[in-house]
């Protein structure tokens, strides 16, 4: 049963505090945390939307639905895609890893989807960078683990069959992939060359997939099963057969595969098992999809015939049950030794399962991919965002080292002389993406936030030495040093009327365009320039420099800069002064100016008077905190933007087209950018409370969006429980608290800072960590385990006291909350507040 309650007016923040505490009672599951395993088990294939996981970590990739939907591809979800996926489709979740058991009549699958065969029990377990899929129909019982090995480029799919009746079966399994052709846009809209090209080969049991092998590529892709085959079919017509589909393919229908070889068409990988089952008895069939890459002088061992070496050299990594339990077990290893970095235990089970699983776990996968691959980004339009890959680094710089460095230099080699930059760039190229364009004003500052994160956390000062490129232009490499330092050039050499920084295309919110002015329909609003005003102000990138412009002057003092740091330090005070002069509306931070140099977020607004972004970040820079503007700008949020779901980011909304805001203004009310909670910039609210000391409603914002303790609104939300989604509808929304796009939001590492910097107080510093908790008053106790720099730092804190504040390190009292760091193994902190 669900609760619905029909609201006559606007509910103060304590009343949303009220029901969030009580709705509880009244909703729906459709799954359950087993935070022993680290999975999230979901009990039905009829979830609300499909409910995704992410395989592999390196340069493998897969997105895996709890009906064993979805792709993989490598490292480029656009220009090396695999599998085809049809977003946007009827049924929804159309294509993915098929396997079809035909049981004395009755087809069914593992995953539910295709056939959508009713089964008589189903579990998913998405797990760390794995998902287990079991079913049971007419007592056969299966059981399909799919995971990406560390190491090897390739899927591993196996399958497991039980016969728990006291009858002989008699089963018939048929696979089925269809191969996309590598370059996923292509792909999907060039058919009257793509219907020409398809190449297989099909050798014993594995199936090869070589489209345009013999002329521009040296890769192609495989399909590989265990057993002996009765039949196989690689052309998708033929497979289905004539208005059929996936869900009733004739082949499948008929019994009979047609050993059918693709040319031209559409490919496809299927493989037709036989066998027999007696009573309990088990049979388990190991598939793989592979990816494999040959130099231009092997390619071919005779005329059209590719060079297998390496594809029968991964397959004999992984044929056996014994080799794929030797790959998972790794795997998992891989993942407890990660997470181990960081892990809590305290009297709020919520707590610790976010902290100790699936924080860390988003942000590894917001790592890997930024914002380019999900069930609501087809990978095909976006790379790696530059300000979305350098704030996913806040919160993986600890977890990932060496990784964490060569990104750092990635982003910046994107970078021009001038500190501006593109705005993303493709993974398998590192070239930035014109697609797109730049000119979004608060790049370059983000550079100089994660590279601090990173020398902060390693202590390796060395990056900063790492001759890195401009533009991936030969011969322009300078010292990374000389990127931060082009970056924060940019925003002091581009100041508007009141010495607030330029906006640019647009800031951290994309939608916000102040010098678009676009009026054609289908024009984009983040690359047209239709009125370039050189006025329009953005007051969050003012507070973004107090912020980022402290740090770098921090980091030049560290390394002997003295005078720089000096140059900054002025730059900053000027900055914050501007802010305090023209960035406050009286009650909270101003937004912007607009082209016209009029109040963009002001209570001098009819719609759109008050933005979180400011709020947020200004109060975390420290901004007018003399004068108590922070309080003042958080009793504002949560007077105007607090709901049962969590901060939205503008009140009230925009009921109309504004062509001098753009994008913002053309959202249905309520709706992404325009008034709905959007989750990567709640932690800025969290943080804010913190930097004011108000540590019990920086908690019960954290609560609202997390998943942990937002589970039982699945019926309302839509999407995954278990990770965190780009944004919530909004108060004004007609679908008020249903959340979108999951999985690639920034939420993932400025929720994790949140946690374990924030709420925690685990803060890494240049010269050592400091530790700084502000527990709320719920949890009591916290024990705290937190690999620093190849020290284990063992915390305990007792919350009983919240008079007064003493530390004992290593049984020694001290005064300062600043450990400096040594190169002990180990170091014991206990803390009483």
């Amino acid at each position: 049963m669900i609760l619905m309650i029909k609201l006559s007016k606007r509910l103060s923040y304590d009343e949303y505090l009220f029901f969030y505490n009580i709705k509880e009672i009244y909703t729906m599951k459709y799954g359950y945390f087993d935070d022993k395993a680290k999975e999230y088990v979901i009990t039905t294939y009829n979830t609300p939307s499909p409910w995704i996981n992410y395989l592999g970590n390196k340069n493998f990739f897969g997105l895996i639905s709890n009906t064993a939907g979805g792709y993989c591809f490598y490292k480029d979800a656009k220009l090396r895609r695999i599998l085809r996926y049809r977003y946007n489709n009827i049924p929804q979740d159309s294509n993915g890893r098929y396997y079809y058991i035909k049981d004395n009549g009755t087809t069914f699958n593992p995953g539910f989807m295709p056939t959508c065969t009713p089964l008589d029990d189903y579990k998913c377990r998405h797990g760390l960078n794995y998902s287990i899929f079991e079913a049971s129909k007419n007592n056969l019982q299966t059981s399909l683990l799919t995971f990406v090995p560390q190491d090897d480029n390739l899927e591993i799919h196996q399958l497991t069959l039980t016969n728990n009746s006291n009858i002989n079966k008699t089963i018939d399994v048929y696979s089925m992939v269809e191969w996309c052709l590598y370059n996923a846009v292509d792909d999907a809209n060039n058919f009257q060359r793509n219907l020409n090209i398809a190449e297989v080969e099909v050798e014993n049991n594995t199936i090869f997939h070589k489209t345009e092998y013999r002329e521009r590529r040296n890769h192609y892709t495989y399909f590989y099963c265990s057993e002996d085959i009765k039949g196989f079919d690689t052309d998708r017509d033929q497979f289905v057969g004539k208005y059929h589909s996936f869900k009733d393919p004739e082949v499948v229908n008929n019994n009979q595969s047609l050993n059918s070889m693709v040319s031209g068409n559409s490919p496809i990988g299927s493989h037709h098992l036989e066998f027999e089952l007696k009573p309990n008895e088990s049979k388990t069939v190991i598939f793989l999809l592979g990816y494999i890459e040959n130099d231009a002088e092997n390619k071919y061992i005779a005329p059209n015939v590719i060079n297998k070496e390496k594809a029968y050299q991964q397959i004999a990594k992984f044929n056996t049950t014994i080799k794929v339990a030797a790959a998972f077990k790794e795997l998992k290893n891989y993942w407890d030794k990660l997470l181990n970095r960081f892990q809590i235990q305290s009297d709020d089970e919520k707590f610790d399962r976010m902290v100790n699983i699936w924080h860390q776990y988003q942000v590894m996968i917001t790592f890997n991919l930024s914002r380019s691959a999900s069930y609501y980004e087809s990978g095909t339009g976006r790379g790696m965002g530059f300000r979305d890959s350098c704030q996913d680094l806040l919160g993986a710089n600890y977890l990932i080292g060496k990784r964490a460095y060569e990104r750092i230099i990635d982003i910046a080699s994107i970078q021009f002389e001038d500190g501006s930059t593109y705005h993303q760039y493709q993974p398998l190229t590192k070239r930035g993406n014109s697609d797109v364009g730049g000119g979004f004003n608060d790049d370059p500052l983000w550079l100089i936030a994660c590279t601090v994160s990173y020398i902060k956390e390693t202590g390796d000062y060395s990056i900063l030495k790492h001759m890195t490129p401009f533009n991936n232009e030969p011969n322009s490499e300078k010292p990374l040093f000389d990127h931060l330092k082009a970056s924060i050039n940019y925003t002091l050499n581009n100041l508007g009327p009141h010495k607030l920084p330029l906006i640019g295309r647009a800031d951290w919110n994309d939608c916000l365009n102040l010098n678009c002015f676009s009026k054609e329909s289908g024009e984009s609003f983040q690359t047209a320039s239709n009125y370039e005003s050189k006025k329009a102000e953005s007051v969050f990138i003012a507070a973004m420099f107090v912020k980022y412009g402290k740090e770098y002057a921090q980091l030049c003092e560290s390394i002997n800069l003295t005078s720089e740091a000096k140059r900054i330090y002025q730059a900053v005070s000027a900055m914050e002064q501007a802010v305090i002069n023209f960035g406050w509306d009286g009650e909270w931070f101003l937004r912007a100016y607009d082209a016209f140099e009029n109040k963009v977020g002001s209570k001098e607004n009819q719609e759109g008077q008050i933005y979180i972004e400011p709020q947020g970040f200004a109060t975390m820079a420290n901004i007018g905190h003399s004068l108590g503007l922070g309080k003042k700008a958080l009793n504002s949020v949560k007077k105007h933007l607090v709901n049962d779901y969590g901060v939205e980011l503008l009140s009230p909304c925009y009921t109309s087209y504004h062509l001098e805001l753009g994008e913002i203004s053309s959202y249905p009310p309520g709706y992404k950018e325009n008034g709905s909670v959007f989750c990567h910039n709640n932690p800025w609210i969290v943080l804010a409370f913190l930097q004011e000391n108000l540590n019990d409603d920086a908690f019960n914002i954290y609560k609202l969006t997390a998943p942990a303790y937002t589970e039982d609104n699945s019926d309302i939300h839509v999407s995954e429980p278990y990770v965190y989604s780009q944004t919530i509808a909004g108060r004004a929304a007609k679908k008020y608290g249903m959340a979108k796009n999951s999985w690639l939001t920034g939420t993932a590492a400025w929720a994790l800072v949140a946690a374990t910097q924030g709420i925690l107080g685990i803060q890494p510093e240049f010269n050592g960590l400091r530790v700084h908790p502000q527990l709320p008053s719920s949890i009591k106790n916290c024990q705290i385990t937190r690999v620093f720099r190849n020290t284990t730092y063992l915390i305990t804190i007792d919350n009983q006291n919240r008079n007064q504040q003493t530390m004992y390190v290593d049984g020694k009292l001290v005064e300062d909350d600043l450990i400096l760091f040594d190169n002990q193994s180990e170091v014991k902190i206990t803390i009483e507040m």
